[in-house]
């Protein structure tokens, strides 16, 4: 299957109670990862890398820094004559109303599939970093005639976010036959990252039969009540470097992960492209340290940084000691402060002479322009 048979649609806003502070003024698409990066990075590189060029994001609320980041879609190749990224409007169809659930999000967006001229739909969250190669995911749907294809992973069943489908029973052919929704236990189990493909036909005719029955469910009204009577398959991406954020913890620790240089290595074995702000080089003051940590461009460092991530402009002044911490963009660490465990959003200022101490289990988060 070539991905230009294929139309993305993103849902930034999805799954956003899972990380309250950090989305308090942007959407889950929105949140800064790993130094330089956003959520919404992830799935547009990997639906470009693998020949989708046509990209709807669905916003609902809070968008403004998506629309700033994502722009013309220029980082990821999207600005084009034809076809591209198209933001599409937080409104149900026919009325000024935002949308509250995933199927309303797409019946209201339903004339944008409806004049795209691809064959298949290929959907994704924001909450799943997530690194790889859709064509092999569109070569085993093609291939196994399935009618809808959803992508997978094997590991401890998310508790902080609702709907999330776990496929119980698969058979050797990779059909679903049994599959329940937010299954209580603390075992391995084999769950749905909501990255699925399927015909465009058959996705307008779900949604619209859902929605006129006000049915408000995605995974149980539309992808549950159908498993008998259409061919689900799932495809394992379990091999793929996968991190599943359903809360700050997870957030946290997904983070701190890619500190480990062969998660890097899997993360990154395909191109993830962003926006740039171009800036200096980080600077590193004479008594500085540095111990396994990512630091961008534009950061001042005078102090001792150890597992950490820095994003761009980050400040930390002279006798400083920053430990096992995601310090995002622009936020400054005074002199003789001592932070450990802290996950401090954009524009934080944090006195001279502070301490600050969470855990590795719970880490301290500080919302947007908190001064300390």
């Amino acid at each position: 299957m070539n991905g230009k048979r294929v139309l993305g649609i993103v849902f930034a806003n999805i799954h956003e109670e899972a990380l309250d502070s950090l989305t308090a003024m942007r959407t889950m698409g929105s949140v800064p990862f790993c130094s330089r990066y956003r959520l919404i990075d992830f799935p547009l590189s990997n639906m470009v890398d693998s020949g989708v060029a046509k990209i709807g994001v669905v916003t609902n609320a809070n968008f403004q820094s998506l629309m700033d980041h994502v722009g013309t879609g220029k980082p990821w190749d999207l600005n084009r004559k034809n076809d591209g990224l198209y933001l599409l409007p937080p409104f149900s169809l026919g009325s000024a109303k935002m949308w509250g659930n995933r199927i309303d999000a797409i019946y209201g967006n339903m004339g944008f599939l409806n004049q795209s001229n691809q064959t298949y739909v290929l959907m994704s969250d924001c909450n799943h970093i997530l690194s790889t190669d859709y064509n092999d995911l569109f070569n085993a749907h093609e291939e196994s005639g399935a009618d809808i294809t959803i992508l997978g992973v094997k590991g401890k069943m998310p508790k902080s976010i609702g709907s999330v489908l776990c496929f119980d029973k698969v058979e050797a052919d990779g059909r679903i036959t049994e599959m329940s929704l937010d299954k209580d236990t603390d075992e391995d189990v084999f769950y749905s990252c909501n990255v699925m493909i399927m015909k465009k036909y058959l996705l307008e005719t779900l949604v619209t039969a859902a929605h006129s029955k006000n049915e408000i469910s995605y995974q149980r009204n539309i992808i549950m009540s159908n498993v008998d009577k259409l061919k689900i398959h799932a495809y394992d991406a379990t091999d793929s470097f996968v991190g599943t954020i359903d809360s700050v913890q997870s957030y946290y620790d997904i983070s701190m992960s890619i500190l480990e240089k062969e998660n890097r290595k899997k993360l990154f074995k395909h191109t993830i492209s962003t926006k740039e702000r171009d800036d200096m080089p980080a600077i590193y003051g004479v008594e500085s340290s540095l111990k396994n940590s990512l630091v961008a461009d534009g950061c001042i460092i005078e102090g001792h940084v150890e597992n950490c991530i820095i994003f761009k402009g980050v400040k930390i002044g002279k006798g400083a000691v920053v430990k096992n911490s995601i310090l995002m963009q622009d936020t400054v660490v005074g002199e003789n402060s001592k932070i450990t465990c802290v996950i401090a959003d954009k524009n934080v200022n944090i006195k001279s002479g502070v301490e600050l101490s969470g855990a590795d289990t719970f880490p301290i988060c500080l919302s947007k322009d908190t001064r300390i």
